[in-house]
């Protein structure tokens, strides 16, 4: 039992050398995968929709640090953190869209840089908008992907850091996982790499790239046609034993090779030679543009984001796109925990620990949390509240007034909104035009009536071009 305690297995993780093998495609392995994901995220239309429509989604997000408790010191803490986040050198957002590429490669290493909260300083290292003198994030930078050079590991798998050789001097720096945030898409093994979350979309994307291509030279060869060259009768250019006929060889074969149908075109040959362009033998028998079609659904598949072809055919409905878009939310929202649990367990905890004694006493460590994705139907909310108050569930409070406000995107209370209110119901009272004090049906009408003589009353009546016999004043 004295070693029961002691850790025995190990994970089983492939690597060598501070290099990770666990992927097993060699062209998605190391830089050639990060190379291999960028080509991707920037040059595939699709991909970079989709990558757009995610980061767009995420930056009009909120993000919220929550006390850890009650007290007025978990209360300091929450508002010193979420200073910090509004005080670097890089915004907020800034930093976000960064760390999203950990999505295109699966992972993201960041390096915390600390500064000295001292005012508005020359020195960028005490430059705040604070003079608290706390010690607060300056940036979060990126220590890119494509710069890893391995990763640190002690005897029992636990990783110590990332050594890096960056361009322009390509020196070897390693960055402590304690001074660090590592984001990744999944811990398969405990893999610092995570995993790209266009994996599974490669097998399309690389087909659907070499389909293209294949058509586009197709389409170039239908219209100019294959180019041609006939030497003179009696020449052999295929005899090598002539040095001349090599030379001559080679300059046709690249002379047909570099036809293009442009502005520039034109070709000048010596006597006895013929130029001709064949064409094509007939139509293609494959439609490369469903081929292509096929493919992008299913790259947009692979991250639930085919709701981006609905309305480019004719089939799909209301319904239908609003499942998928709120399943897509869903998937961003998980990411976005991610990032959240990132901060709560490395970022956050480090901050308030350097700042020494100054928070000691707090019930626990600030929180980060974000806000959703997609506004809530409005509609529903308040078709929801009405059922729920109308039974009794729900008691209408500030609490309640203020979430719905948020929803609606409405002006926040002010202090004075019941008076504000007051005043604005006497000047509507104000407002109103005084009733006659001959009003149709009012008491003194009636008795104004009753004191008008018959006479008077029938000859009233002829004029108005009623007829006196239809009223019975018995």
């Amino acid at each position: 039992m004295a070693n029961g305690s002691k850790e025995i297995g190990r994970v089983g993780q492939r690597r060598y050398g501070g290099v990770i093998y666990e992927e097993f495609l060699h062209e998605l392995r190391g830089k050639k995968g990060v190379e291999v994901y960028r080509e991707m995220s920037e040059n595939d239309d699709v991909i970079g929709a989709i990558l757009f429509a995610i980061e767009m989604l995420v930056r009009q997000c909120d993000w919220n640090i929550e006390p850890g408790g009650d007290t007025a010191k978990d209360k300091e803490a929450a508002e010193f953190v979420e200073s910090c986040m509004d005080d670097m050198s890089e915004t907020w957002i800034d930093t976000i869209s960064e760390i999203l590429s950990f999505l295109t490669y699966g992972w993201s290493y960041h390096e915390i840089v600390y500064k000295r909260r001292m005012g508005n300083t020359k020195d960028k290292r005490t430059k705040s908008k604070y003079s608290d003198g706390l010690i607060g994030w300056q940036k979060l930078p990126i220590r890119a992907q494509e710069t890893l050079y391995q990763w640190e590991y002690d005897d029992e798998d636990n990783l110590l850091g990332m050594t890096q050789q960056p361009p322009p001097d390509f020196g070897t720096y390693t960055i402590p996982v304690e001074k660090a945030l590592l984001f990744r898409t999944k811990s398969r093994k405990n893999n610092p790499e995570g995993r790209s979350v266009l994996r599974n979309a490669y097998r399309s994307w690389y087909f659907k790239r070499r389909i293209q291509e294949i058509e586009g030279i197709g389409i170039e060869r239908d219209l100019a046609g294959l180019p041609v060259i006939y030497g003179p009768e009696g020449l052999d250019l295929w005899d090598d034993s002539i040095d001349s006929n090599v030379k001559a060889r080679t300059g046709l074969e690249n002379m047909v090779r570099q036809i293009r149908r442009d502005e520039r075109e034109g070709i000048v040959l010596p006597f006895g030679y013929k130029l001709e362009l064949l064409s094509s033998g007939g139509s293609r028998q494959f439609d490369t543009n469903a081929i292509i079609n096929r493919y992008d659904t299913r790259i947009a598949m692979t991250v639930l984001a085919d709701f981006i072809f609905l309305g480019h055919s004719e089939t799909g409905s209301w319904a239908l796109s609003s499942d998928k878009t709120e399943l897509f939310a869903v998937a961003i929202g998980a990411f976005l925990d991610i990032i959240c649990e990132t901060f709560n367990s490395q970022g956050i905890p480090s901050l308030i620990d350097i700042n020494g004694d100054h928070f000691k006493g707090i019930t626990e460590y600030p929180r980060m949390t974000h806000g959703d994705i997609e506004d809530a139907d409005i509609t529903k909310v308040a078709q929801f509240i009405k059922d729920m108050t109308g039974i009794g569930v729900l008691v209408p409070d500030d609490g309640l007034e203020d979430y719905i406000r948020q929803v609606g995107h409405l002006p926040d209370r002010t202090s004075d909104t019941r008076t504000t209110d007051e005043r604005r119901r006497q000047q509507q009272e104000q407002n109103q035009p005084p009733e006659p004090e001959t009003a149709a049906g009012s008491e003194e009408n009636e008795d104004f009536e009753d004191e008008v003589p018959e006479e008077k009353r029938k000859a009233a009546k002829r004029r108005l071009g009623r007829e006196a016999e239809t009223w019975d004043y018995g």
